[in-house]
């Protein structure tokens, strides 16, 4: 089975997704840095940063997320046309096929 196209917006709201989880991780450990660097500090502005990092940061990666996965997808499907798209191979022995009229 080859892969022969991908949405670009289906690709663009996954890739939001991960990277907003991928920044609000690199955001929590920001504002630990941060806070422990407050506490040494006079300075309310090293807390400041640490409390908008956990805010800003999944913002600014989701939407680096999104642009570059509809990017990617958009240059992945003019690719495919030159080179072929990838394969993919599926393992359809673990599944059962289930009755439509059954289904929720």
């Amino acid at each position: 089975m080859i892969l022969k196209r991908i949405g670009p917006f289906s690709c663009a709201k996954v890739s939001a997704v991960l990277y907003a989880i991928l920044g609000l991780i690199i955001g929590l450990v920001f504002s630990l840095i941060a806070l422990a660097g407050a506490f040494a500090s006079d300075s309310p502005a090293a807390a400041l940063f640490g409390v908008g990092a956990v805010i800003m940061f999944p913002i600014l990666y989701g939407c680096i997320g999104f642009i570059s996965g509809a990017l990617s997808a958009w240059l992945y499907n003019r690719v495919v046309g030159w080179i072929g798209g990838i394969e993919v191979e599926f393992d359809q022995g673990s599944i059962a096929p289930q009755d439509p009229s059954t289904a929720a």
